[in-house]
């Protein structure tokens, strides 16, 4: 085996030790306002040791917000929250970036300025459902609403939100932003067939789905410059009524663009992975894809996709990506890293607490030497 996982790369504008990505993660966890509380910098401080640490999506306004208690960075107090957590990772060696995030039509009207329906490319049923506060203090999901249609100006609104956001991130002292086109979310819903069905200049072709996209990585750039920005896609992706109908010609003319913009690097979300390979039950074009990907775009990748050291190795000996980001493992295991390093045992992360609550199940995952002292101690 190989230890290319600990090799150091530059990506954009930071020098990294390692190619040990902490994947963003949602963990619904922000105080009153959506700030960071004091325990998110505890938690993102305990997971310095990796590489490069990605937020979780942080809504660039209300608009954008779609899950309940999570951050923004919108408001003068969220600046503030997010400062003293990249303040508290910087001061234990490590680097971090936000991922920006508008969530479109997976959203409710709780979360929206005066419960307006929530915005979308094209008006049609969402299959979603969205984490909303409950009566008793805990997390409900309920069915998206239908959403309202995006306007020109709506749009242009959205375009420079993100701007301001960005601009918020460096303010606060992190290390550069990552423009979450994946999953679902407003970005990836423009990009994608199944829910662009607009015929204005934002939908039909590939060309017009990918615009606002690119609008938004330049009005970015432009901001804070290129090599601190990062997008994230996902090629095949599935959720919330994605699927695309002609992926290739889509991630050809979308990764071509971005190649031109030298950015700070392309974070891919596999369709899937399965032991050391990408799972046989997914679409047979995706293999093919995402090679393509890689040989059009010239910068640092990121893959994310349920890796465990064993396949991370294998991705980066086969050229497949250059960085392997990480989710569930570092949920559980604040000090992945050494782990990693030394083939140790991870621990089991507690789904029920993925979302909301307190410190059990954010904080309290012991580290290899807090299980060593504890036991000398017994």
């Amino acid at each position: 085996m190989t230890d290319l996982l600990f090799t150091p790369i530059r990506i954009g504008a930071l020098d990294l030790p390692s190619r040990i990505v902490m994947a963003p993660l949602t963990r619904s966890r922000a105080a009153p306002g959506n700030v960071p509380s004091p325990l998110a910098i505890d938690y993102y401080r305990q997971r310095a040791s990796a590489a490069l640490i990605i937020t979780e999506g942080t809504q660039i306004s209300q608009q954008g917000q779609g899950y309940a208690w999570t951050p923004g960075i919108h408001t003068p107090a969220q600046i503030e929250g997010w400062a003293k957590v990249a303040e508290a990772v910087h001061q234990e060696g490590g680097r971090i970036v936000m991922q920006l995030w508008h969530v479109g039509r997976i959203s409710h009207g709780v979360f929206q300025p005066g419960g307006a329906r929530p915005v979308a490319p094209t008006i049609m049923p969402v299959p979603a459902k969205a984490f909303i506060p409950g009566p008793d203090g805990k997390g409900n999901f309920v069915d998206v609403p239908e959403p309202q249609e995006l306007s020109i100006a709506g749009i242009q609104m959205i375009i420079a939100d993100y701007v301001q956001a960005a601009r918020n991130a460096m303010a606060a002292g992190l290390d550069g932003v990552e423009l979450h086109a994946a999953n679902g979310y407003l970005l990836d819903q423009f990009l994608n067939s199944a829910s662009n069905w607009r015929t204005d200049r934002y939908g039909g072709s590939a060309e017009n789905r990918a615009r606002l996209l690119l609008e938004v990585v330049d009005a970015v750039a432009a901001a804070i410059g290129s090599e601190r920005v990062g997008v994230r896609l996902a090629p095949m992706g599935k959720a919330f009524g994605m699927d695309e109908a002609d992926p290739e010609a889509l991630f050809q003319h979308v990764v071509g663009e971005l190649e031109q913009r030298r950015l700070a690097y392309l974070h891919l979300v596999e369709p899937a992975v399965k032991g050391r390979e990408i799972a046989a039950e997914t679409d047979p074009r995706a293999d093919a894809l995402m090679r393509d990907i890689r040989a059009r775009f010239s910068g640092p990748i990121i893959l994310a996709g349920g890796y465990t050291r064993w396949n991370a190795e294998k991705a980066l000996c086969d050229g497949r990506g250059d960085l392997i980001a990480f989710g569930r493992p570092f949920i559980a295991n604040p000090d992945l890293p050494a782990r990693l390093l030394i083939d140790a045992p991870l621990n089991e992360a507690d789904p029920e607490t993925f979302y909301g609550g307190d410190a059990r199940g954010y904080t309290d995952y012991p580290t290899l030497a807090e299980l060593a002292a504890q036991e000398v101690v017994s």
